[in-house]
C-alpha cells in the first residue's frame, strides 16, 4: 500500500497504485449543486487533490484516459454525460505573492494567471482555432482573449481556483500598519482581486465559461468581493459534501487493520492506534446534522506511512508541515 503523502495529483495517483478513497461518487452531486460553487476546508484538508480529481475527469484532452483513470471507481462505473466534455483552467492563488507594494501585489497576481492561461493555450493548442492575445501587464485582457478563442469551439471552458483567498489572508496577516491598506486595496473597485471575479461573473453570462469550483478556508473575503461576485453558491455546510474532503473512521479502521496484519502486529496495536488517532486527529465536522466526524487526510496519511515503515506509532504525533507560521500564530491571537 503506498501512501499519497505530500501530493495532490490524482494523474499520478492513479497512474502508479496510489492509496486513494473513492470520492466519485460526489461528482454528480457537485454537478447539481449548481454551476459556481464555492467549498471551503481547513488548510492541507485535500482540497488540491479534490480539483485535480475533478480537473481529470472533466478534461476533454483526456478522453482517452478515462477508463485508466476513473474505471475502477464508482463514478466510473456511472458516469455523468459531460464527463471529458471541457476545456480546464486552474488557478493556485497559494503561490501568488502578497507583495509590500500595491502595485507589485497586482503584478505578482497576473503574472500567476498570465502564466496559466499561456499554459492552457499550449495544452489546448489543437482545440483552439487562434491563438490567445497575452497582455503581459494586464491578465483579465488575456482572459477575455481566452473566452474569445474557447466561443468558437465546441466546447466550454470550466475554471477551477485553488485557495482562492490564500494570498489575500496573507495580506490580511501581514506586519505593518500597511497590510489593512493593501487587503483595502484588493477590494476596491479598481483592486486587482475584485477586478478578477468581477470578470469571472461576466464571463459565466454566456461568454464561454460555464463552469467555476472553488476551493478555500474562509468565507471572509467572498463577502468582502460580494458586490463583484455574488453568484457563487456555498456548499461547505451541506450534508452531502461533509465527507467530500478527509477520511471517515471506517476508512481510518480499515487501513490500520492491514498495517498491523502487515507488521504482523496484534490487533490490540490497531485498536491503540486508532485511539490515539481519535485524540489527536479526529472532530472536524462540516453540518449541524452529521453523525460522524471527519478526520485530517494529511495527518492520517502522515501517521499511516509512519506505522507502515516502522511498525510502530509516529513520536510526533503533529506533522511539523502541518505547523502555523509565526505569523498566523500572532495573527490569531491578537
Amino acid at each position: 500500500m503506498k501512501f499519497s503523502y505530500g501530493f495532490s495529483d490524482f494523474y499520478l495517483l492513479k497512474t502508479e497504485n496510489y492509496f486513494y478513497v473513492d470520492r466519485t461518487s460526489h461528482i454528480s452531486l457537485i454537478e447539481e449543486a449548481g454551476l459556481q460553487l464555492l467549498f471551503l476546508r481547513p488548510r492541507r484538508f485535500g482540497k488540491s487533490l479534490l480539483l485535480s480529481m475533478l480537473e481529470n475527469y472533466y478534461d476533454v484532452a483526456k478522453a482517452d484516459e478515462f477508463e485508466k483513470l476513473f474505471g475502477d471507481l464508482a463514478i466510473g462505473q456511472n458516469p455523468t454525460p459531460k464527463h471529458n466534455q471541457y476545456l480546464i483552467m486552474k488557478w493556485d492563488f497559494s503561490v501568488v505573492e502578497p507583495q509590500d507594494d500595491v502595485k507589485e501585489m497586482r503584478k505578482s497576481l497576473h503574472d500567476h494567471l498570465n502564466n496559466r492561461i499561456k499554459r492552457f493555450a499550449k495544452s489546448y493548442q489543437d482545440y483552439l482555432p487562434y491563438p490567445i492575445e497575452i497582455d503581459e501587464n494586464n491578465a483579465i485582457s488575456s482572459f477575455e482573449s481566452t473566452l474569445t478563442a474557447v466561443q468558437a469551439t465546441a466546447y466550454r471552458l470550466y475554471l477551477l481556483i485553488d485557495e482562492y483567498d490564500n494570498f489575500a489572508n496573507e495580506v490580511m496577516m501581514g506586519r505593518g500598519e500597511i497590510s489593512p491598506n493593501r487587503y483595502k486595496a484588493l477590494l476596491s473597485t479598481e483592486g486587482s482581486l475584485k477586478a478578477v471575479f468581477k470578470t469571472i461573473k461576466s464571463a459565466s453570462s454566456g461568454d464561454g465559461l460555464e463552469r467555476v469550483f472553488i476551493t478555500g478556508v474562509s468565507p471572509v473575503l467572498m463577502s468582502d468581493i460580494t458586490s463583484a461576485y455574488n453568484v457563487a453558491k456555498n456548499i461547505y455546510l451541506r450534508r452531502e459534501f461533509n465527507d467530500l474532503c478527509g477520511f471517515r473512521e471506517s476508512e481510518i479502521r480499515s487501513v490500520l487493520t492491514t498495517i498491523v496484519e502487515e507488521c504482523q502486529l496484534s490487533p490490540q496495536n490497531g485498536q491503540d492506534a486508532l485511539t490515539l488517532m481519535q485524540q489527536f486527529y479526529d472532530g472536524y465536522s462540516f453540518c449541524e446534522s452529521c453523525e460522524s466526524d471527519i478526520y485530517n487526510p494529511t495527518l492520517a496519511l502522515y501517521f499511516w506511512e509512519y506505522f507502515q515503515n516502522d511498525c510502530q506509532f509516529p513520536r510526533l504525533m503533529l506533522d511539523n508541515n502541518m505547523a502555523m507560521d509565526r505569523g498566523k500564530l500572532t495573527y490569531i491571537s491578537r
